[in-house]
């Protein structure tokens, strides 16, 4: 993992392409609870309409997302495939706290 991504203040979660979890930056260490999700499968702590989005990612390459509301914190969840040599090998998820007031520019 590179240097500036362990202490960035964004949550990111790596999987394979078997949904097994194989990185998580400080920030998603401490979303989580710790680095216990490593080597686990998402499938094993998500609900079945979730795991059937992460089934639709990893066979399709497209991304989800959304915001939530959680604990007093409004969050973005953005949730896309990478790639090793043209193929999906996996998932990366960010989860960015916003503000609860956030501007939106039209931009053209």
């Amino acid at each position: 993992m590179y240097e500036w991504i362990k202490e960035l203040p964004v949550a990111i979660t790596v999987c394979d392409k078997d949904a097994i979890v194989i990185e998580m930056n400080e920030k998603a260490i401490a979303t989580w609870g710790g680095k216990d999700y490593c080597g686990k499968s998402l499938y094993d702590c998500h609900q079945p309409r979730s795991i059937e989005i992460i089934k639709h990612m990893l066979a399709t390459g497209e991304a989800h997302g959304y915001t939530i509301d959680k604990g007093g914190q409004k969050k973005l969840i953005y949730q896309q495939p990478w790639f090793k040599d043209g193929e999906i090998a996996g998932l990366v998820e960010f989860s960015i706290v916003l503000p609860q007031e956030m501007p939106h520019y039209v931009r053209g």
